[in-house]
């Protein structure tokens, strides 16, 4: 059961923003009620940056403004997610405490007169945080109103200040036991670093140089759990009195948080997620994004808490998106597994850093087209109700894990920076999504048995476990496939030696020596199966051990040697091992014979340019991004179905217009 049914259920799918009534006037919140009734809005959030309204002076609340807005919002049938407000502590707090701000790592301590400035080390903090929240459970959990808590906002702050240093020293205790464990974990005998005491470790402040990698890993790893630890401090205040379910948002690729260990303190799993209307590649990256969030929670329905209804205030340019666009990304959300879209926000603020940033009702009002788009949204939003519940069957797994992205890419020293991990994940995604492959971003440790194929474009550090789990995928009768410098090093960023990758060259049948980025030119690769082509970036100096050579270097220092092999497996599985960065074209070709010979197929053939299928369900989701009329032939189970959006009846080919879409839900009995 997903934690949003109770949502869903007398609702459908989940419609509304961030609204921050402090910043209005009751007249204001009347009238925003009466048109959120109007724009079938059914959530908002509420009292996310509030604290300083909420407490203006320490122990003295000021609710009333609270009580006024929650029943409002339950007279007009609209449920809210509300917040715990401690992203932004009142400048009181900092007044009074100024160890409640975080330190940055050259020493700075932070100010107010912005947002998240707090040190999640500060027990101060923690304390006056769980006071405001107590006042807040104490009043409302059993409001009608209250639907759901909104724990902080988009955690990710990162303090290097002595309170933070003392609960690391804790941490590392708890991880590792004694100061012996910590040295051979950290490799301290490079450099004189050997400690001799935990009290002697600090965060990875400023240094001369370069820091220790396993160091700099362990303190992201810290960091994660210190703002998991502020998270849960909430929530367990929160679960005393109220069965409502818990939620923060994410920011998917957000390199702060480790959404994966976070999984099971969180009801419902929500995004933030701001599409780049000037970028073509925005919507691949949205949709990357959004079978990463489905797969935080397993596979469940998720809540997209945040996106843009134009243009934002934080890029150089911003470019708004076209009210058509800003339907199309909401759908897309849907058909990835969404059970829920908002904005940030529903009042465009007329001051303060954001007053830029679009909203659903802009400076302009609701005479506008944008407010107009936003009705017809939240009606078009409310045909999909059959939509709500229901997860996506994906039989791809692409792997990803936030330490092996910190260790593989944002640690400092290593061959290539040029080898970009969420690069390399995008790449690959890229052409299942194109292709309507429905695709979950899972962990290595995963239960990689759901799937058909598990590809792995790059993962440079696991522990054991995790790839005993990965090279069980072929024996089994999947098809695994590993993309360029993966598995090189453990979990404490240490490289393995051996051959490498040292945890798969008995299931890839191959094994390397050197890794090798390449200079602009790039080098020639020859193949019988994908022609001769240029490979970018990055080489990798392997031999076969039993694969089949698919492709081979054909000039420059690895001339004649393999750089795409694969190997059948006794199992009846499959394993690929791709040692470059090939073109789109011929990685596309790749990832398709790999899927081939899982037995995958899509659920459309030949999508037309700029349309996009995603299957949810029993609805198939079409999506045109063109700014032209599209056609599309339908699958035969596909033919009779009907369009939710519009409840017309399809036959064997649908018309799509520009910039329009189409959910088909199939007959039940001739759905595959």
């Amino acid at each position: 059961m997903s934690g949003l049914d109770t949502l869903t259920a007398p609702r459908g799918v989940l419609y509304g923003g961030d609204w921050n009534p402090e910043q209005w006037t009751p007249d204001v919140w009347r009238e925003d009620v009466a048109l959120m009734q109007a724009a079938g809005v059914n959530l908002v959030s509420v009292g996310i940056f509030s604290w300083a309204t909420l407490e203006p002076e320490p122990g003295r609340f000021e609710l009333a403004w609270l009580d006024e807005v929650l029943d409002l919002l339950h007279g007009a049938g609209v449920a809210v997610d509300l917040a715990t407000p401690c992203a932004s502590p009142p400048p009181w707090l900092a007044h009074r405490f100024p160890e409640t701000c975080a330190v940055d790592a050259q020493g700075v301590r932070m100010s107010v007169g912005s947002r998240n400035h707090f040190c999640p080390g500060s027990q101060v903090y923690r304390d006056h945080v769980a006071r405001v929240v107590q006042v807040l459970v104490d009043r409302y959990a059993e409001h009608p109103a209250v639907a759901m808590w909104h724990v902080g906002n988009e955690f990710g702050q990162t303090c290097w200040c002595d309170l933070c240093a003392q609960r690391l020293r804790t941490w590392l205790r708890d991880r590792y036991g004694d100061v012996d464990a910590l040295n051979a974990a950290w490799a301290t005998a490079f450099w004189s670093q050997r400690y001799s005491s935990f009290d002697e470790v600090v965060p990875p402040r400023t240094a001369p140089y370069l820091h220790n990698p396993a160091a700099e890993l362990d303190f992201r790893r810290f960091t994660s759990d210190q703002l998991r630890e502020v998270h849960r401090e909430q929530v367990a205040i929160i679960r005393e009195r109220s069965a409502a379910p818990v939620t923060t948002n994410f920011m998917n690729f957000f390199p702060g948080v480790d959404q994966h260990a976070w999984a099971d303190d969180v009801d419902v799993v929500a995004d933030d997620c701001y599409t780049d209307p000037a970028d073509p590649a925005s919507p691949a990256r949205a949709a990357l994004a959004h079978d990463l969030v489905r797969g935080v929670r397993r596979g469940e329905p998720w809540l997209l808490m945040e996106q843009a209804a134009g243009a934002v205030n934080w890029r150089a340019h911003n470019v708004p998106k076209s009210t058509r666009t800003m339907v199309l990304d909401s759908l897309r959300a849907v058909a990835h597994g969404a059970d829920g879209v908002c904005y940030f926000q529903w009042r465009a603020s007329t001051g303060g850093a954001e007053r830029f940033h679009s909203a659903m009702v802009p400076h302009a009002g609701p005479d506008t087209d944008l407010h107009r788009a936003v009705r017809a949204q939240g009606a078009l939003l409310q045909r999909l109700r059959p939509v709500a519940g229901t997860r996506v069957d994906a039989r791809v797994a692409l792997v990803f894990d936030w330490p092996a992205w910190w260790a593989g890419e944002l640690l400092p020293a290593r061959p290539s920076a040029r080898l970009d991990v969420l690069g390399q994940l995008a790449a690959y995604h890229e052409p299942l999504w194109r292709a309507g492959v429905a695709t979950d971003v899972v962990p290595p440790s995963a239960d990689l048995d759901r799937y058909d194929v598990v590809v792995v474009p790059s993962l440079h550090a696991v522990d054991d476990a995790s790839a005993a789990n990965v090279a069980t995928v072929p024996a089994r009768g999947g098809v695994l496939l590993v993309g360029p410098f993966s598995g090189v090093a453990d979990e404490h960023a240490r490289v393995r030696r051996g051959r490498f990758p040292v945890p798969w060259t008995g299931v890839l049948g191959a094994s390397g020596e050197d890794w090798r980025p390449l200079d602009d030119a790039g080098v020639t690769v020859a193949s019988d199966r994908y022609g001769t082509f240029t490979a970018t970036t990055w080489s990798e100096h392997v031999r076969t051990d039993g694969a089949e050579v698919l492709a081979t270097y054909a000039d420059g220092d690895l001339a004649g040697h393999p750089a795409l092999l694969r190997r059948r497996d006794p199992g009846g599985g499959e394993a690929w091992y791709v040692t470059t960065v090939p073109p789109r074209d011929v990685l596309a070709a790749v990832l398709a014979d790999a899927l081939a010979a899982a037995g995958v197929a899509a659920p459309l053939v030949d999508l037309p340019e700029d349309v996009e299928a995603a299957r949810r369900g029993d609805v198939l989701f079409l999506l045109n991004r063109s700014r032209s009329p599209r056609a599309v032939p339908l699958p035969a189970w596909a033919a009779g179905s009907t369009d939710l959006l519009t409840g017309d009846a399809v036959a064997d080919e649908l018309h799509l217009p520009a910039e329009g879409a189409a959910a088909l839900l199939a007959p039940t009995e001739e759905t595959p």
